[in-house]
């Protein structure tokens, strides 16, 4: 259930307190002293202070020794419903997501085991003592590196997150689909990425100045492989070695990956073992097939590699139904492939206002920004709706002006997985009855 909060003197808000329609609170109730959402209702505060004045029972779990510490800590058995659901959990011989579950989770780092996966032939069990990365190509002298060796130069972290460019993707139903946040948006994770810069590693072999583009390969059994801009290596490229400061997860590229922040998930290769430059793309079927969908006007929509301006709103959200009417702190998730995220608007009336929400620091470029908005549900009928704007001054866009560029399917979409849509970044809206039931709707 969302988080609920009453005001510790029992009040309704006051003008003075609302910022836009349908209960928006200002944005400074968030901070330190004075603010009236961080009290109890009169009514629990009264309950608190009569049971201050009884004696402390010892509940049942600290009547005995607790459990033995293990190697590897185990969460609790009380969250087991916080995990990954699964496309295809018995295997077969196709594709496989795993979906990260945003509205369980709260902060802007995905824990390693949440953190979403797409394999398409499932993860190669590689030996790391075995394992090698070539680079070749438009160069001037090839070089083989090992992870020993790799460990040898500087390294550096990084906070991204890393999108599939299907996520998302529901939203290109014409009705919108009935679903929680985990199953529309949960291809997109982010992390603390830790390793060597690639540029590092293109000054060793020395770069042939023919070179635009290289061509990254993987060793799982697809070879799967894309084609990157040169300019984007010598920019912020990362041979990601780490992942939240332990080895990267086996379905995140073990033992090593490519990260190009803020370019399309598929982009980022996993099992990297081949970097080869050359003077054009090489139209691989990924690239050529998966990732160069067709835009209304007849047109593809290839070798568009950036994840744009997005956010959505985690909490209150679908199957996160309000329980009764008060207070609730509105929060979600913004990114950009360009930069940082500079503002977040949260509207309670479907569009009709707006308000700036808070942001929680610190705004990493090319990573989550976590937001938070006050709101008073006086229990009748509201829609919840976020919209971001990044550095670079672009803007999440309207579903109507989204529709109108990047089109819809022809049918309302009743299966979640294939589509052939990508990169779908404009506004979700969850609408609130006054059984205070969500249900994902669109303005």
């Amino acid at each position: 259930m969302a988080r609920r909060r009453d005001p510790g003197d029992g009040r309704e808000p006051s003008a003075l307190d609302q910022v836009a329609g349908n209960g928006l609170l200002n944005r400074r109730m968030l901070l330190g002293r004075g603010m009236v959402l961080a009290g109890a209702a009169t009514g629990v505060a009264a309950s608190a202070a009569s049971a201050g004045a009884e004696p402390l029972a010892d509940a049942e779990w600290s009547r005995h020794q607790g459990t033995t510490s293990k190697d590897v800590d185990p969460r609790s058995r009380f969250e087991d419903k916080v995990k990954r659901t699964l496309s295809n959990p018995n295997g077969e011989p196709r594709t496989q997501h795993a979906r990260t579950p945003h509205h369980l989770l709260n902060g802007t780092v995905t824990p390693n085991h949440l953190h979403f996966t797409i394999v398409h032939t499932g993860a190669p069990d590689i030996d790391p003592s075995q394992h090698k990365l070539v680079i070749h190509g438009l160069v001037k002298q090839p070089m083989v590196f090992t992870l020993d060796k790799l460990a040898r130069y500087p390294m550096e972290s990084r906070m991204a997150f890393v999108e599939c460019g299907g996520n998302s993707a529901p939203m290109f139903s014409p009705e919108p689909v009935q679903a929680n946040v985990q199953a529309i948006h949960g291809l997109v994770s982010n992390a603390e990425w830790t390793g060597v810069r690639l540029s590092t590693l293109l000054e060793e072999t020395g770069v042939d100045p023919k070179a635009k583009w290289f061509i990254a390969e993987g060793a799982d059994k697809s070879a799967l492989s894309r084609s990157v801009p040169l300019k984007k290596a010598m920019d912020d490229a990362l041979i990601a070695l780490y992942q939240n400061g332990e080895r990267i997860m086996p379905g995140n590229g073990y033992p090593m990956r490519l990260l190009v922040p803020g370019f399309e998930g598929n982009m980022n290769v996993k099992y990297l073992r081949r970097i080869q430059l050359t003077d054009q793309p090489a139209m691989t079927f990924h690239e050529s097939r998966n990732y160069s969908p067709v835009l209304p006007d007849g047109t593809a929509y290839k070798f568009y590699f950036i994840n744009e301006v997005k956010s959505f709103i985690t909490n209150p959200s679908f199957g996160l139904n309000l329980k009764e009417p008060g207070y609730y702190e509105i929060s979600g998730v913004a990114y950009s492939g360009t930069g940082r995220i500079s503002r977040v608007a949260v509207s309670a009336d479907g569009g009709v206002s707006w308000a700036d929400a808070a942001l929680q620091g610190p705004l990493n470029p090319k990573a989550f920004t976590r937001f938070h908005m006050p709101w008073h549900w006086n229990g009748g009928p509201a829609v919840l709706a976020s919209r971001a704007w990044d550095e670079a001054g672009n803007v999440q866009p309207m579903r109507s002006e989204f529709v109108a560029t990047r089109g819809q399917t022809k049918q309302p979409v009743k299966n979640l997985l294939g589509f052939p849509n990508q990169h779908y970044n404009s506004i979700t809206s969850w609408g609130v009855d006054s059984k205070g039931e969500i249900t994902n709707v669109y303005i």
